[in-house]
């Protein structure tokens, strides 16, 4: 059977040339006579793995000498309450929310401390980001949250708050490795990689050295603090070893590519073609203000539910998977990470084109 183009929001698409590569060395990595999936963490060869993964996301963000990369687990959802255990010593932060990650962040760090709600676009459905220019955050504030691409409304931060000298920590699940990015701007950025890194069970923390401390808050589990881990190199405990692999495929992936920058301009020109289907289309049309359009997840509607469930359906007849929307938004979304190849789009406006000219 064709491999198919999958838009799913996460567990998501990789490079078939990554996927290539692991089922070559799946049953002897290089000449150890045994998988990654079944090797040692604590083996030579492992720690070559591990560390080149670390050396070229290093390369990719240019982080600067000052951040600390984390390999960890338990999804971008433990680092939830991870950041306010770690970042929450004097017990206030505060959090801008414009989708349900971002609204779930700010609910799981109000058990920890002060967290304030210092702007949402919830009254919109979160169709929108909140104006950041002027808001005003606590001067005792620990850090100030961000989710910067929210995967279920579309949306993405196109200006960043300016938060002083509060550390700005941000969510980058479903952006991550999309585009360039000023690390310097943040004291943490974190992000599941299962949308557009790699396979689930791996969550990737860069976070600046003077924020991991020992003095968070106390009931905080060994495992879950930054320091713990930075100490261990990832490597307190057995890691999401396998996964981590396939994360660093895919950084030398990316980097035969080009980088980030050549990344940025693939990820802009589908966007842009699909996001001009939709401007112009009498049946379809996107759900989020037009400024604040993600580049990574694209969600749209008919206007009818039948419409919408009938293009699911003969959308995957066609090859063109997972294009369900989320319940909050309805409708359809199509996810078109890194991964997604120009003609996967094509072929999707294609089928937009079609379908409209018989149900309009």
């Amino acid at each position: 059977m064709a491999r198919v183009y999958n838009f799913s929001a996460g567990p998501a698409m990789l490079p078939e040339e990554v996927l290539r590569q692991a089922a070559d060395e799946m049953l002897d990595y290089k000449g150890t006579g045994m998988s990654v999936m079944e090797m040692s963490h604590r083996s030579a060869a492992y720690k070559a793995i591990i560390e080149t993964a670390e050396a070229d996301l290093r390369e990719l963000l240019d982080i600067p000498g000052n951040y600390q990369v984390l390999f960890l687990q338990g999804g971008a959802t433990q680092q939830f309450a991870a950041i306010p255990m770690n970042l929450m010593r004097s017990k206030v932060a505060d959090y801008i929310v414009s989708g349900s990650w971002s609204k779930k962040a700010f609910k799981e760090a109000k058990l920890y401390g002060d967290a304030r709600c210092v702007a949402s676009s919830e009254d919109g459905n979160f169709s929108y980001v909140p104006d950041v220019e002027g808001l005003a955050f606590s001067p005792d504030a620990d850090y100030v949250y961000i989710c910067q691409n929210e995967t279920i409304y579309g949306t993405r931060y196109t200006k960043l708050p300016e938060t002083g000298d509060v550390p700005l920590v941000t969510d980058v699940s479903s952006m991550f490795l999309s585009e360039p990015m000023d690390v310097s701007r943040f004291g943490l950025i974190y992000g599941g990689v299962q949308k557009n890194v790699g396979p689930a069970g791996v969550t990737i923390v860069i976070v600046r050295d003077d924020l991991i401390r020992e003095d968070v808050l106390p009931f905080t589990p060994t495992i879950m603090r930054y320091s713990t881990q930075a100490e261990a190199g990832s490597l307190y405990n057995t890691p999401p070893a396998y996964g981590i692999y396939i994360c660093g495929l895919v950084f030398q992936w990316l980097k035969r590519r080009g980088g980030l920058e050549a990344m940025q301009r693939t990820n802009e020109r589908k966007a842009n073609l699909l996001y001009e289907f939709l401007d112009q289309s009498q049946l379809f049309s996107g759900t989020a203000r037009r400024e604040d359009r993600s580049l990574m997840n694209v969600p749209f509607v008919t206007g009818s539910a039948d419409l919408d469930a009938l293009f699911v359906s003969e959308a995957k007849d066609s090859g063109l998977e997972s294009l369900k929307g989320h319940r909050s938004v309805g409708g359809m979304r199509a996810s078109i990470y890194n991964a997604m190849p120009y003609e996967g789009v094509e072929a999707l406006v294609r089928f937009m084109e079609r379908f409209e000219a018989n149900h309009r």
